[in-house]
């Protein structure tokens, strides 16, 4: 019994202020909403998109190559070749020479020619990193997700919090504003003193004060809350979970996870994958290359401009093979392998520090926990108590047997044990929201 009265004025405050129509927002719903409006998330998935054709597009250099090309000349002056007397007159002076204009005044020319990648070590070596690029996007698209997603539980919790701490100044200010209007009728008739009445008025102020503090920061927290559903903040939204079932999935340990599950982890291992990969490439270029070709041509040559009449055209085949060895550097080939050398090794170092630095989180989170769960425990008995003492109060007042200034301490109790009560509830969210993100388990 000694409840009903707040229950009461909780369930006046919830009609009055949340009887008008909003849109309801549970947890997955706000989720699958901010997954759907991430920008960041749509460009981490057109980066799996690019990566998927970058290993189509490398692939591609492995295969026949083939193209056309065509080639028209207009001798304006056809060019001048000069040769010894001898080789047209056999009876001419020695050291005499002949000039004449060789060739026609127009010329053309069409060719098809086809390559064929023979070996090529970095092409073996790009062929498996696109592939592997292609994961690691993949991988970088997940890490996008799981902010997105820590970051609307974040704000979806913050909301949930503030809008029940709202509902509470509510019925704080309902409780108080009620006793004050009882007492006026005493005061009028003469059986309060001013100070008293004067004290209750004040209590009432501060209720308010507080009531419209709650009411902005529940503002604010769907203003965030919005923000990362990617809605406008024209939109009217209000989350409809409650804070009882938000807090029974926050109320225990994840179980039995390692950190290597940590989606930074993950992805650094892949970064010393891609540092394997680059130090494969530079030792390919110690390699040869070889390669194979094929060109037909065309040509045709008029003193009238008339190709496509059916003139003679010369044809010329061939075929051949090209092999390039590297045979000296100065130096440069050993240089760039001894580079991507100390980067593979700095990578490894920064995932044996990134592990110890995520095995201490782990410890931390999980201390965190248990002790945002005892002060949650401890805080809720606190606010049950406060709630009952100034309950009791204001009915000791009704019946003359408390003063005004104990009734506004009892109030003040109430209030601060309230304040502690939604930072020990934050402080759970917060807790379990950390450790999930250092599992990537957000769900």
């Amino acid at each position: 019994m000694k409840n009903t009265f707040f229950v009461t004025l909780f369930l006046v405050a919830s009609t009055s202020v949340w009887g008008q129509e909003k849109a309801g927002y549970n947890l997955l719903e706000a989720q699958e909403t901010a997954l759907n409006n991430s920008e960041k998330l749509k460009q981490s998935v057109l980066d799996e998109e690019i990566a998927r054709l970058k290993v189509v597009e490398t692939r591609a250099i492995g295969l026949p190559q083939a193209s056309l090309s065509g080639n028209f000349q207009n001798f304006l002056n056809l060019p001048i070749q000069v040769v010894d007397a001898s080789f047209i007159n056999p009876n001419a002076k020695p050291g005499e020479t002949i000039s004449f204009r060789a060739g026609t005044d127009y010329s053309a020319s069409g060719t098809f020619q086809a390559n064929q990648l023979l070996f090529n070590g970095s092409y073996l070596v790009g062929l498996q990193v696109s592939k592997f690029y292609q994961d690691f996007a993949k991988t970088n698209s997940e890490k996008t997700k799981e902010d997105v997603l820590f970051n609307v539980t974040q704000a979806y919790q913050m909301a949930v919090v503030a809008k029940e701490n709202q509902l509470f100044m509510d019925s704080i200010v309902l409780a108080t504003k009620n006793l004050v209007d009882k007492q006026q009728n005493y005061f009028e008739l003469g059986l309060m003193v001013q100070e008293d009445m004067d004290q209750l008025n004040f209590a009432l102020s501060n209720a308010q004060n507080s009531q419209e503090s709650a009411r902005l920061q529940y503002q604010n927290a769907l203003a965030l809350l919005k923000m990362t559903m990617g809605l406008e903040q024209s939109v009217d939204l209000e989350p409809t979970e409650d804070i009882r079932t938000l807090l029974k999935r926050s109320a225990s340990l994840s179980g039995e996870q390692t950190v290597q599950s940590n989606i930074n982890y993950v992805l650094l291992q892949k970064q010393i994958q891609l540092n394997e990969y680059n130090l494969k490439n530079k030792r390919m270029a110690y390699l040869p290359t070889a390669s194979a070709f094929f060109q037909q041509t065309y040509n045709a040559y008029r003193n009238e401009f008339n190709f496509f009449a059916n003139e003679k055209w010369f044809p010329q085949t061939l075929w051949g093979l090209q092999l390039q060895i590297p045979l000296f550097s100065s130096g440069s080939r050993k240089s760039q392998v001894s580079q991507a050398r100390v980067e593979l090794e700095k990578s490894r170092t920064q995932l044996t520090e990134l592990e110890k630095a995520l095995q201490m989180q782990k410890i931390q989170y999980e201390n965190n926990l248990k002790s945002a769960l005892s002060q949650l425990a401890l805080q809720q008995k606190n606010v049950e108590l406060a709630k009952t003492i100034y309950q009791n109060s204001i009915t000791k007042k009704e019946i003359g047997k408390e003063s005004s200034i104990v009734v506004s301490q009892k109030y003040n109790q109430l209030v601060m044990a309230q304040a502690q009560y939604v930072g020990a509830m934050l402080e759970v969210f917060n807790s379990k929201l950390n450790l999930d993100k250092l599992y990537h388990h957000i769900q």
